[in-house]
Formats: structure tokens, C-alpha cells, sequence
């Protein structure tokens, strides 16, 4: 990996490896802050050199890359070129309905899929309210978003404040959710069809050890599966 001094170099970075864990923490298998320079440093507000304000970026300035909850149940982010693989591996032909009745899936997220499968797109504070979400359900409703994003049936999709009655926004921005087939389209659906979940495993794995050839194999099962 190539040194990381800005923004421009993480996309770069990122489009040549594909995937990488959003955090300073690689979990024992890889990620591009490891290549942060000296002038990489969290939480400045500094959108060219702070990498808590690249999210936002890549979710407003792309739309071909993924971010989210999708590594060890932290964030991660992935190429639309590698989605189709990490598709095929950790959801392949499942259908939530079906997980839900094997009871893979939990009530809650089920509700949020429901919701989103009928309104398309919500930010989190909207998606709560049509759902019937209370206070009381933050830490199972949490969950179940991050269940959801893990297992590639929810996505991020950007981010939108709230808006008053007269529609002016105010307030902190909201993280707005999707499903996965409304963040690239069908096409990523349709190529992973198309691979097997030994072929795309192993080629996750073999770019992973591209990246960490002393990669830890059971971490390389766990980010690979989810």
C-alpha cells in the first residue's frame, strides 16, 4: 500500500485494494490506515486529512462505493468492482423472508426491511417513526440495523436532516438507509449470481493476503462471512 496523505490517496488506495475496514484496528487482516502519513489525523473536522469526515465524502461525492457496518459489525467500506463477491459470500440467494421463518433473522430487523421494502429510502430518525420505534427498542433497533447491513440486505445510502412542518431543514444530519438492490442496481446481483460461494471467498481471501500475506486466518474467515 502506497502512502495515505489525503482524501484523493485514500479513494485511490481503496479502488486499488477494493475493500478495507473503516478503523485503525485491521483485526489481524488488513486496513488502509496502516498507510495514514503524519498529516492523517482523526476527528480535525478536516475533510481532506480527516478520515471521520471521508465517510461523508464518499457517501455524497460517489456512487460506487459502499460504507457502513460490514466488517466485525464495524464500519468498512467496499468498491461496487468487489460487492458482487462479498454479495455472493454472505447473502448469495437468501431471501430476508425466508431467514426470518429459519429464525436467522430477528423481528426487528425484519420490521426495518418491511418498512424500507415499501418506502425505499429513510433516514434513521423517519425510519424509526414509520415503524412504530420507540426509546425502548434503541438497543434492539441498533442491532438490527447493523444485523441488516452485515448480512448485505440493508445499505447507506447518504444522509438528510430533518425538516419542519414549512419543509426547512434543521438539526444534525441522518444517516439514510436503502436495500442493498438500491444502492448499485441489479447489476452487482446479477454478477454475483453468477459466482459460487467458493469462488467468491476465495478470491476475497486471495486479495486479502495480497494486502497481509501474515493475515490471521480464522479474522480472514470472520471478515470474509461476516
Amino acid at each position: 500500500m502506497r502512502e495515505i496523505n489525503h482524501f484523493n490517496d485514500f479513494i485511490k488506495e481503496l479502488r486499488s485494494v477494493g475493500f478495507t475496514i473503516g478503523g485503525e484496528n485491521g483485526e489481524g487482516v488488513f486496513t488502509l490506515s496502516d498507510a495514514f502519513g503524519e498529516s492523517i489525523a482523526w476527528h480535525t473536522e478536516d475533510p481532506e486529512t480527516d478520515p471521520w469526515e471521508w465517510r461523508i465524502r464518499v457517501l455524497d461525492e460517489y456512487t460506487d462505493i459502499a460504507y457502513g457496518k460490514l466488517f466485525f459489525r464495524k464500519s468498512g467500506y467496499i468498491t461496487k468492482e468487489w460487492y458482487p463477491y462479498f454479495l455472493a459470500v454472505r447473502r448469495g440467494k437468501k431471501e430476508l423472508q425466508e431467514e426470518y421463518e429459519e429464525g436467522n433473522v430477528t423481528l426487528m430487523a425484519k420490521r426495518i426491511y418491511d418498512v424500507l421494502s415499501e418506502e425505499k429510502e429513510l433516514p434513521v430518525h423517519l425510519l424509526k417513526q414509520y415503524g412504530g420505534f420507540s426509546g425502548e427498542d434503541k438497543s434492539g433497533f441498533d442491532k438490527a440495523l447493523t444485523q441488516l447491513q452485515m448480512d448485505f440486505y440493508i445499505s447507506i445510502c447518504g444522509r438528510a436532516r430533518k425538516r419542519s412542518r414549512s419543509g426547512e431543514e434543521y438539526g444534525w444530519s441522518s444517516t439514510v438507509f436503502c436495500l442493498t438492490e438500491n444502492l448499485f442496481g441489479e447489476e452487482v446481483f446479477r454478477k454475483a449470481g453468477k459466482l459460487s460461494y467458493e469462488q467468491a471467498f476465495k478470491r476475497i481471501e486471495k486479495q486479502i493476503y495480497l494486502q497481509n500475506p501474515q493475515a490471521w486466518s480464522a479474522k480472514v474467515n470472520k471478515f470474509i462471512t461476516g
